[in-house]
């Protein structure tokens, strides 16, 4: 059975794939290439065709309805405000967050893996993890942003010309415009032979700033609150007053967050234009059949939820991605609730292309679950923040932990998805409590967490 294209996008929390069955699903062997989509910021409730009734996002929906949608793709957390960070080191390198090196200078990543196994590798985007692990880990890069976040359309952007990163130049439109033309010009280069496009945005990254002529507006007046909104915070979770917990004051007043979610909504509606462009791109080129897609995001936000604003905090609005995988293979228009870490993503894909994994990277290959999308992936899950929370996560039920505040929740995600009701303090869940206490423990010697939860 021939291999066509997988798409791969990452944005949020979702993977879709898109498999061709025989009488028994397989993958081809001709190795597909890679065009890896990847957003900043995202939640995984942010897209259309996954449930959100409110946001246009038609090229994003497109590729949920070609492949498999995992809606419990996870990124693991941090230890610095900046979560974006060890998030896309985790993703990189394939290593856990205790485990990590954030500028990428020690270990081996997968994008070097994908080249010595001989593909062309490629990227334009924001790079957040130091200079000097750029030209080593992508010697072809066009259209680089170096920093965290900046004013889009203002935004100073290099190359990497041999082995060095040139001198950066203020870019002539749209950060994420550009993102998308230096993708599509690499796509239109393509002279044969396997490839790694790697394509992450800085977008729905704030401030939400699109061009002024793009057409798709939200009105603040019909922006719902979170289901989960709460003024502020029931207690000081240990990252109150980071720079992301104060772009609203304390409480937090609806109307201001209306708007915020408003400008939200339409810069995801822009990245999701500019994905469309790339997607268009490789619809038109020879490697059309032969290509994996994937869409996923570097962590989700709360704009709102549980009364907060950023990202540092374990609710799964926070820690949920988009993760979507389409292709030739892998069935259309499904959803998977299997769980995985966003460090799971290319250990799964190298499975796929036949490419050795670095000798350091622990994540596990779920390509099972794209094969068969009832199908589970990992049976357990553990965060961080800091030393300031710890969580973990079965199929079904949720501890957060607050050990410098004494201050613990257990959530039954199964009945309470948006993590609303605390269980912890009622006599009839101690049990779950203890027992979940002891699989915290458990994942934390596992993953080399020193801190204690308790």
């Amino acid at each position: 059975m021939s291999l066509s294209t997988v798409i791969v996008a990452a944005c949020g929390s979702f993977f879709c794939l898109n498999v061709l069955h025989a009488a028994e699903p397989q993958l081809a062997s001709t190795k597909p290439n890679i065009l890896f989509l990847f957003a900043d910021d995202q939640r995984a409730d942010t897209i259309g065709a996954l449930g959100n009734p409110l946001i246009k996002t038609p090229n994003l929906d497109r590729l949920a309805r070609a492949g498999v949608a995992f809606d419990r793709a996870y990124m693991q957390g941090g230890m610095q405000g900046a979560t974006c960070v060890p998030s896309r080191a985790m993703l990189l390198s394939g290593r856990s967050l205790f485990r990590i090196d954030e500028k990428l200078q020690r270990d081996q990543t997968w994008p070097e893996a994908f080249a010595r196994a001989g593909y062309t590798t490629f990227m334009s985007g924001k790079w957040h993890n130091g200079e000097a692990s750029l030209a080593r880990v992508f010697p072809n890069a066009r259209g680089v942003f170096v920093g965290g976040m900046t004013d889009p359309l203002k935004a100073s952007l290099c190359n990497v010309t041999d082995g060095k990163l040139t001198k950066p130049k203020l870019a002539a439109k749209h950060a994420c415009a550009v993102f998308a033309d230096e993708a599509i010009g690499f796509l239109n280069r393509q002279t044969g032979g396997p490839f790694f496009c790697y394509v992450p945005f800085d977008a729905p990254h704030d401030p939400h700033i699109v061009p002024e002529d793009f057409p798709i507006r939200y009105d603040a007046a019909d922006m719902p609150l979170p289901g989960n909104f709460l003024p502020q915070h029931p207690w000081d979770n240990g990252e109150m007053m980071i720079r992301d917990e104060v772009l609203l004051p304390h409480p937090r007043p609806p109307l201001a967050l209306r708007q915020m979610n408003a400008d939200y909504f339409r810069y995801i509606s822009y990245l999701d234009a500019q994905i469309g462009r790339v997607l268009d791109a490789l619809a038109a080129s020879p490697y059309a059949n032969n290509t994996l897609v994937v869409f996923s995001a570097d962590s989700g936000v709360a704009r709102g939820s549980h009364g907060l604003i950023g990202k540092q905090n374990l609710y799964e609005h926070s820690l949920r991605v988009p993760l979507i995988i389409s292709g030739p293979g892998i069935p259309a228009g499904k959803r998977s609730g299997a769980m995985c870490y966003l460090f799971d993503v290319l250990p799964t894909l190298g499975a796929i292309c036949g490419v050795a994994a670095p000798t350091t990277s622990e994540g596990i290959d779920f390509g099972a679950c794209l094969r068969d999308p009832a199908r589970p992936a990992r049976t357990e899950l553990m965060f961080a923040y800091r030393n300031v929370q710890r969580a973990v996560c079965d199929e079904r039920w949720k501890l957060i932990r607050y050990p410098q505040v004494d201050k613990t929740q257990l959530f039954d995600l199964q009945t309470d998805p948006l993590e609303i009701t605390n269980l912890a303090e009622i006599p009839a869940h101690a049990g779950k409590l203890t027992e979940l206490m002891a699989l915290l423990e458990t994942q934390q010697q596992h993953f080399g967490d020193g801190k204690p939860s308790r």
